[in-house]
């Protein structure tokens, strides 16, 4: 990454239809992004929810990065959550 590069994380959040969240963990780890990301990491919680953070490597904060796209409607309770953020570098050290 040059030093010009700023890292951006995406963030999917998503709930499963009661009982699901392991097919909806299992669709999403299964989405392949046009491009690499610097890195993917997959989390689940309470209620079938599933979350995708994803890190990319820009050197406009704005530009757009692949994105996970939306399940089946069958498969969620409600649309997808998404949330963008920019680092601001690390705390402490």
């Amino acid at each position: 990454m040059s030093s010009e590069s700023t890292v951006v994380a995406m963030m999917w959040e998503a709930r499963a239809v009661r009982g699901r969240g392991v097919e909806l963990l299992e669709w999403a780890r299964a989405q392949e992004l046009a491009v690499e990301p610097l890195r993917r990491e997959s989390f689940r919680a309470s209620q079938d929810r599933v979350l995708v953070i994803t890190w990319w490597a820009v050197t406009d904060p704005g530009a757009p990065v692949p994105e996970l796209p939306e399940p089946a409607a069958d498969l969620i309770t409600r649309p997808v959550h998404r949330w963008r953020f920019e680092s601001l570098g690390t705390d402490g050290g």
